[in-house]
């Protein structure tokens, strides 16, 4: 599923991230959304989300559940 529509995500979703300082490496973050952070219904680099850690970044993927 697609990371950069708000209408895609919920909190606690499984998602994988980019957080601020990977945005160059590319590096992704795996957690459960706590809450939504971009206010506007899409965003091209992702919509920005905090995690369940704290961490927050924009989402890269959203995850199936297994």
């Amino acid at each position: 599923m697609d990371g950069t529509k708000r209408s895609n995500i919920k909190p606690g979703l499984r998602v994988n991230i980019v957080l601020k300082e990977d945005q160059r490496s590319g590096e992704l973050t795996e957690g459960y959304v706590d809450k939504i952070l971009t206010n506007s219904p899409a965003h091209p680099h992702g919509i920005k989300v905090r995690l369940e850690t704290g961490e927050v970044g924009r989402v890269k993927e959203i995850l199936e559940e297994e």
